[in-house]
């Protein structure tokens, strides 16, 4: 299943990178991640990593493919 991400405030490159399966955009003051996530453990994961790194998830949605 695909997801998006919104991120409050622009991600650093660095950290952007530490999400190689995503792809990001800015969108206004948001950074959005975006792509596919293969099953509940990995959307875990990324959530993890979002945490990990101090990145506030503002929304979490499914994509149509």
């Amino acid at each position: 299943m695909r997801y998006e991400f919104r991120i409050c405030g622009p991600v650093p490159e660095n950290a952007a990178a530490t999400f190689p399966e995503l792809d990001s955009v800015m969108l206004g003051r948001q950074t959005v991640f975006f792509g596919t996530v293969i099953d509940e453990a990995h959307l875990f994961g990324l959530l993890a990593r979002f945490r990990m790194l101090g990145l506030l998830v503002t929304e979490m949605r499914p994509l149509p493919y």
